[in-house]
């Protein structure tokens, strides 16, 4: 099931960022998708989903953008590196 949510903004946006009302709507989705996904308040699985991107077309997307595919931190690759030693 899906939901749909309204954002009204000005129709000059659309000609400053000389996009089709298509092209912002994905753009809104993707942005959205990123930072929900970097603050932690969805998974990366969930987060393809909002951007309506497949998951490998997400994680392709946030690879090239220079954001982290995984959220484990430093310390937790070392700690399980131990435990495998």
């Amino acid at each position: 099931m899906s939901k749909t949510i309204s954002i009204e903004f000005p129709s000059e946006i659309l000609l400053a960022l000389n996009e089709s009302e298509k092209e912002f709507k994905k753009r809104i989705k993707i942005s959205l998708a990123i930072k929900l996904y970097k603050t932690g308040k969805l998974t990366i699985g969930k987060a393809a989903q909002i951007s309506g991107l497949t998951r490998y077309e997400f994680e392709s997307y946030l690879s090239e953008n220079k954001i982290s595919i995984s959220n484990l931190a430093f310390d937790d690759v070392m700690h399980d590196l131990e435990k495998l030693e």
